[in-house]
């Protein structure tokens, strides 16, 4: 089941983020009365009616932290993460696992007081995001991917005083500004499918600039293109990027991304494999799978 099922309306300063109105009417999609077991992978409307239908069914539920839902809200409009960390405490608190990102992410939600948390991780598909065969330029094409605002830190890849040509993909509400702020940066807007991996592919590094994220995906993709990630040492790129190998971490930007153009992009691309969905859902299902076998012991 899905948000599509439902009319939806876009989430304020976040639009890409569309919000199912009607999630009552998640009984018309699906026949709860045979089913064992379900998971959950959103806090919103749609996975707040879940949560309770299958407490009023009492059926077992597991769920997923994907986000920094606390800061986050606390960036965009302001809400204090206290606020933000009570309400997913309370959310997440009967599931008999919640799914996080990597181990930097799970050690943070342990001192946030959550409970029953298991690292399954993301997944690329490695197939599609691939190696292709590359433009030779003069400068260092610098590429960042994501959304164009504020708390993606992207004015640190902008802002970074290297000699390279700077592209960035994706779209969000600070991006007119940026375009009129830094003329000389390439603006290419979303891309999908084999224009984004020609994206990762020509680019020699990817600047990953969060601070706020929970694992990067776009790390991954980069990285299955045998592009290497330049990355500041936080939650997400620490347990994602090894360095020396796929990338490297640093406070200072420049350094890292320096330092990432002297990699083996073949060793780049086989550091990227443990990142496939087989892999994914190897981890997935053994969480589930461990849950399941401690409660029949029982």
């Amino acid at each position: 089941m899905h948000p599509g099922l439902f009319p939806r309306k876009p989430l304020p300063k976040y639009p890409e983020i569309r919000l199912a109105t009607t999630p009552w009417h998640l009984s018309a999609h699906a026949d709860l009365s045979s089913v064992d077991f379900v998971h959950i992978p959103t806090e919103g409307t749609l996975g707040i009616t879940a949560r309770l239908v299958c407490q009023r069914r009492k059926l077992q539920f597991s769920t997923a932290m994907h986000t920094k839902f606390a800061e986050y809200a606390k960036i965009l409009v302001g809400v204090p993460e206290s606020f933000g960390y009570r309400y997913l405490r309370w959310f997440h608190k009967p599931a008999i696992s919640t799914i996080v990102q990597s181990p930097g992410q799970r050690e943070e939600l342990l001192q946030h007081g959550f409970g029953n948390l298991d690292v399954v991780g993301g997944g690329v598909d490695v197939a599609k995001f691939k190696p292709l065969a590359r433009v030779e330029r003069v400068l260092p094409r610098l590429l960042f991917v994501g959304r164009v605002s504020k708390e993606k830190n992207i004015e640190a890849f902008l802002n970074l005083e290297i000699a390279a040509t700077k592209v960035v993909v994706g779209d969000g509400p600070d991006h007119d500004r940026l375009v009129r702020q830094y003329p000389d940066v390439e603006f290419r807007g979303y891309r999908f499918g084999s224009e984004l991996v020609n994206e990762y592919a020509q680019a020699d590094c990817l600047v990953f600039t969060s601070k706020t994220d929970t694992f990067g995906l776009t790390s991954c993709e980069a990285m299955a293109c045998g592009t290497p990630v330049a990355a500041y040492p936080v939650t997400g790129p620490i347990d994602v990027v090894r360095e020396g190998v796929s990338g490297f971490l640093n406070e200072e930007l420049g350094v890292a991304v320096r330092q990432c153009l002297t990699l083996d992009r073949d060793l780049v691309r086989q550091e990227a494999l443990r990142f496939s969905w087989d892999a994914v859902a190897d981890r997935f299902l053994s969480v589930h799978q461990r849950v399941t076998d401690s409660q029949f012991s029982h």
